[in-house]
């Protein structure tokens, strides 16, 4: 009688592992990069597998869109766009860096979120003022981005704001008396990084402050422009676009990397051309960026310790920039609970998310 049972216990249990061996995909799951290119003679948002392959289009309409940034579940990208932005001739000039645009060419940029295929496209900023610079909290539930609202009343200086994901409940956390731009969270969600003007010189260095806009510290302190600061994974660096002064707009401009206290500078990228965008792959392994070394903006991959620049991704001749790297395998998991293999991803449909530990 205990033998039987033992032997009706293991066909119950093969039955249910060859059940559950049915469930499951073995998936391969690609890596991808987000990014804006003119290929199709006006700036659109692209992705493509991090190889460079299986390229497909998300946005196609007739004025700009840029910027994009994956959700931590890759699930949304936000993005900016001029769409439906024109301002009427009547309405009053904006001014923008101290500079007054006026008539057709007025823009004033918003956020804009869809579906990772491209589906679902609708607006989340809906001011007159222009708003850019939108990256995603690592939970999800908050975009930080790069506001000129308070240019009217802050003597026409731009400003750091945060929004949650829906829209709603915008916060100013920058209010110095200069510009205040390009920010990134920090992997832990605990700080922000950005770039400001704020110390009298009139060049741009990196600055890291607390997520709720305090304790506001400058990073790097050097001759030079330093700007696009980003994150790794780890939140132990940060890599960033630094050129020499006076020039904002330099022949060359190269890749740094710092640690995440300011300390430790190192030069990633040693080509005579600009060097631009670092974005880091989730698994911290890689950067990618924006190149013009062959005459014209590509995206580029290389280590992340600057080794192997060669590998360019996009081959279009046209000017591809922004990217903006994710990965599936490093998805924040809201399945009640997923397995893994080493070297294998796994989907059970319904159960498990596809996870790779």
């Amino acid at each position: 009688m205990h033998r039987r049972s033992n032997l009706g216990h293991l066909i119950l249990v093969s039955v249910v592992a060859l059940g559950l061996t049915l469930l499951m995909v073995d998936i391969d799951a690609q890596a991808q990069i987000a990014f804006s290119s003119e290929r199709d003679g006006n700036q659109e948002i692209y992705v493509m597998d991090a190889d460079g392959k299986n390229l497909r289009r998300l946005t196609n309409n007739d004025f700009p869109d840029t910027d994009p940034s994956w959700s931590p579940d890759g699930k949304r990208i936000i993005f900016v766009s001029d769409r439906n932005n024109n301002i009427a001739d009547e309405e009053p000039p904006i001014m923008v860096g101290g500079a007054i645009i006026i008539g057709d060419m007025r823009k004033r940029p918003q956020i804009y979120v869809m579906d990772a295929d491209g589906k679902n496209q609708h607006r989340l900023s809906n001011e007159f003022f222009a708003e850019w610079d939108p990256s995603w909290s690592p939970d999800g539930k908050r975009i930080v981005f790069t506001s000129s609202g308070a240019m009217d009343v802050a003597g026409g200086h731009w400003r750091i704001y945060v929004m949650d994901a829906d829209g709603g409940n915008k916060q100013n956390l920058s209010n110095e008396g200069e510009d205040d731009y390009y920010p990134a969270w920090s992997p832990d969600g605990t700080r922000i990084t950005f770039v400001s003007i704020r110390d009298g010189r009139g060049n741009q260095d990196i600055y890291v402050m607390n997520a709720d806009g305090s304790d506001q510290q400058r990073l790097t302190e050097n001759p030079d422009h330093e700007w696009e600061p980003s994150w790794s994974p780890n939140g132990e660096r940060i890599a960033f676009t630094s050129s020499k002064l006076p020039d904002l707009m330099p022949a060359n401009s190269d890749i740094y990397l710092i640690d995440a206290d300011g300390k430790n500078p190192r030069k990633l990228t040693r080509n005579v051309s600009r060097n631009t965008h670092p974005s880091w792959s989730p698994d911290g392994e890689r950067i990618a960026f924006v190149s013009n070394r062959d005459e014209n903006y590509e995206i580029y991959v290389m280590n992340a310790d600057g080794a192997r620049q060669v590998r360019r991704r996009t081959k279009d001749g046209s000017e591809d920039t922004d990217p903006a790297w994710f990965d599936p395998a490093f998805a924040i998991e809201v399945a009640p609970f997923a397995v893994s293999s080493a070297g294998k991803k796994f989907t059970m449909w319904g159960w498990l998310k596809q996870v790779d530990r």
